[in-house]
């Protein structure tokens, strides 16, 4: 079966709920997906019973956020099938009050230049763990500000290249500490959309360290670094997944689900993964 193994809800930074991005995946007519919020779980277990009534599997999974302090570049690693996933909490709150402190700070300054306020941007962000860029956009919608998520205020706001953004640096673990996290966790360590993160180097770091794959196929990352991702996932014996991250209205660019997906025999290597692992280790 194909799937689309990147998708967020509104617990973390979408604009569509659990039932919804089902019942959408459903009438696309997919067999699967993954629920992989930002830094939060809770939806793992709704996801697979609301999946099982609509005849769509669902995958569990997480994105955890990271900071790669050697480049000050943000970082981002999917965790899929973790088979204890109660030892990622801890990580997942630390990450999301990480989130609420920067969100915070970035709200009042937002609250400074433009006429919104902070319990806006907390009514836009109902139901998520936290506030994400996209809700304090929404905020900025709902005041008539803008007519868009994202544009040329979006840029100005959130773009590091912008001498007027309201950027605060969010110090998460090291992607090293986030892939051990994972490990100890029994789940699938993926780095998400290095073309996004330009975080290619930050791949070859982590194929020592024991990454266990890549995601290939996403909305940005060009064919030329499909290709490369390609190429060092086969040299290196690294898992190959795809989707869109879908974030209902927030996603950038827009699209829905099933619009990028992983091919068959990407999923069946994702699914059989750790099996093979633990034969090959009894060997």
């Amino acid at each position: 079966m194909t799937a689309d193994l990147h998708c967020h809800t509104r617990l973390s930074d979408s604009s569509m709920g659990i039932d919804d991005l089902i019942i959408l995946a459903q009438k696309k007519g997919l067999e699967a997906i993954s629920i992989a919020d930002r830094d939060c779980q809770a939806g793992t277990v709704r996801g697979k019973i609301i999946g099982e009534r609509k005849g769509v599997t669902v995958i569990p999974g997480v994105e955890l956020s990271a900071y790669d302090s050697k480049r000050n570049a943000y970082a981002d690693i999917l965790c899929y099938l973790a088979e204890s996933p109660d030892r990622l909490e801890g990580l997942c709150h630390r990450n999301i009050e990480t989130r609420k402190r920067a969100s915070r700070v970035m709200t009042l300054k937002v609250a400074q230049k433009y006429p919104i306020t902070p319990e806006l941007v907390t009514k836009c962000a109902s139901g998520s763990t936290a506030v994400f860029e996209q809700h304090i956009m929404h905020a900025l919608m709902e005041c008539g500000v803008t007519d868009s998520i994202y544009g040329e205020l979006y840029t100005e706001l959130f773009s590091p290249d912008s001498s007027e953004n309201v950027l605060v640096t969010a110090k998460y673990p090291e992607p090293a500490e986030v892939l051990e996290a994972i490990h100890e966790a029994g789940g699938i360590a993926v780095l998400s959309h290095p073309g996004s993160r330009n975080s290619f180097d930050l791949l070859e770091e982590l194929i020592p360290l024991g990454i266990d794959g890549v995601e290939v196929w996403h909305p940005l990352n060009t064919e030329a670094q499909q290709e490369e991702l390609i190429k060092t996932a086969s040299a290196n014996g690294l898992l190959t997944v795809g989707g869109t991250e879908f974030r209902g209205m927030y996603s950038n660019p827009a699209l829905t689900v099933g619009d990028v997906l992983t091919p068959e025999s990407a999923v069946k290597a994702l699914m059989s993964y750790k099996s093979k692992k633990k034969k090959a280790a009894r060997k």
